[in-house]
């Protein structure tokens, strides 16, 4: 029997310094997740030492400080329960993204990204697509989202 697990995950909160919405939304949301995914533009190295209390897997994005790039990879593969699942901020325009990000993970079960702002949680064949949006908003609603393993994987946006 497979031991099931919330996922929670993040993008784009575009910080340089945490901020008490950003602590409000880890409170609300992310205190009964098994592990917290960031999929990059954190920004600041600040934001990443507080998440870094969480269990924590994250990326680097296109938007954060040098250090920050210093610290996290482009794209990791993970495996979680029965799952792997890709990892990756993404890059260039929200035309196509997923396309470009599907073959830097041909092999995986779902592929977590940001970059676009957009939340996504849909498939692709047998791959579960998800972008969690973007925390700060940035013209649209703030976003985060969860992945729920058991025997199948699932997403679900939350809008605030």
């Amino acid at each position: 029997m497979l031991e099931p697990m919330k996922i929670g995950v993040l993008s784009d909160t575009h910080l340089t310094e945490v901020t008490p919405a950003l602590e409000r939304i880890i409170g609300e949301y992310f205190q009964e997740v098994d592990l917290l995914i960031h999929a990059g533009d954190m920004v600041g190295m600040a934001v990443y030492r507080f998440l870094s209390a969480f269990p924590l897997e994250a990326v680097q994005g296109n938007m954060d400080e040098f250090p920050l790039r210093g610290e996290l990879p482009v794209k990791k593969t993970l495996t979680l329960g029965a799952f792997k699942i890709g990892l990756v901020h993404g890059w260039g325009s929200s035309l196509g993204l997923e396309e470009r990000i599907r073959r830097e993970f041909p092999e995986v079960d779902a592929v977590i990204y940001g970059h676009s702002h957009i939340p996504a949680n849909h498939r692709k064949g047998d791959q579960l697509f998800f972008n969690p949006g973007s925390t700060s908003g940035y013209g649209r609603r703030p976003t985060i989202g969860y992945l729920n393993l058991n025997s199948q994987l699932t997403g679900e946006i939350i809008e605030f």
